[in-house]
């Protein structure tokens, strides 16, 4: 489905043009409540090992966050995206404001405090793509439940809605349990993931979306190839899941309902990757919109597709920077 090479360049045109393209908040039906980070990025041949000190061969500071990445990828496949977050009082804060904005996405929800920094997350990449990464959430864990719902009780139109677990955890679940109660979709992907989480996490979401790593710690299991992912998933189910789908990088996903517990691995392009940075999250966002927009799509295509547009993501360096556009990808890959 097209060159995974290609180099995504917004020019200043189309980001006008992409502000420009306003709709209101009450039209939202993509909502992410999440966090936002400013990735602090280091490249260097490898990975330091504890107290080794080495040189790195390039610097660069972009938009992260897992709820900020997703949101973003949605917004570039021009889903109607809200994003619901706390940012500090401070230039990050503000370039992540602008940031949201220059991609379409509705900010109204994104509020600022004073009481901590922006987030941020350095991030060591080595020259197999392969990266490390180190969360300092900052105002991330200062949203509340009440501003969650709140936000949520004025965006009537949504589909759609995702969490992670990089902001305060009681706002997570108070955005699922409005999800469900309101009977939207409701998509979580246990990032940064946490030994024994609580069982209502798994029954308020419609989607469970770990990554390998993530599915051990959830399951106390290997999850080092398909099958040992297949008895992840499985577990997953057992403890209270309904859907699942463990990200397995260039291997694909495996997909595993409460209805049909016989799991399904659906395979995907193997590249040469140049920076995995954001990968998951650009699967995850692009499953949003799949889902908001292509309803009728069976989940194994919609898993397929969204496959295919992180594949293209790790082609190039950075978070956010490395997601295409709605212009930039095949026309059948999005009907």
């Amino acid at each position: 489905m097209g060159d995974h090479s290609l180099v995504y360049k917004l020019n200043s045109e189309r980001r006008r043009q992409i502000a420009g393209n306003k709709f209101k908040t009450e039209e939202a039906e993509v909502v992410v409540v999440g966090s936002c980070n400013t990735d602090l990025i280091s490249y260097a041949p490898r990975l330091p090992k504890p107290g080794e000190t080495i040189h790195g061969t390039k610097f660069s500071i972009g938009f992260g966050g897992k709820g900020a990445n997703q949101c973003v990828m949605a917004a570039r496949l021009e889903a109607k995206t809200a994003m619901v977050s706390k940012v500090g009082d401070d230039a990050f804060g503000n370039e992540t404001i602008k940031n949201f904005k220059e991609n379409g996405v509705i900010t109204e929800f994104v509020s600022i405090s004073k009481g901590a920094s922006t987030g941020v997350a350095p991030i060591a990449v080595n020259e197999q793509g392969q990266n490390a990464i180190i969360i300092v959430p900052g105002a991330n864990m200062l949203i509340t439940p009440t501003e969650v719902e709140d936000a949520l009780s004025k965006l009537p139109s949504v589909k759609v809605l995702l969490c992670q677990l990089e902001i305060n955890m009681d706002a997570t679940l108070a955005a699922l349990k409005y999800g469900k109660s309101k009977g939207i979709l409701t998509i979580l992907n246990p990032a940064p993931a946490v030994e024994k989480l609580d069982p209502e996490y798994y029954k308020n979401c419609d989607i469970f979306c770990p990554n390998e790593t993530e599915t051990e710690i959830l399951t106390g299991l290997p999850v080092t190839n398909i099958d040992e992912a297949k008895t992840a998933a499985i577990k997953l189910i057992e403890l209270g899941c309904t859907k699942v789908i463990i990200t397995m990088g260039g291997n694909g996903a495996v997909l595993i309902t409460a209805e049909n517990t016989n799991p399904v691995h659906i395979t995907t392009q193997k590249v040469t990757p140049v920076d995995t940075t954001g990968a998951g999250d650009a699967f995850v966002g692009s499953l949003a919109y799949f889902l908001a927009y292509h309803s009728s799509l069976p989940i194994p295509e919609m898993i397929k597709r969204a496959c295919h547009i992180a594949t293209i993501s790790v082609g190039n360096q950075g978070t956010q920077k490395s997601f295409p556009w709605k212009g930039d990808l095949p026309e059948e890959l999005l009907k």
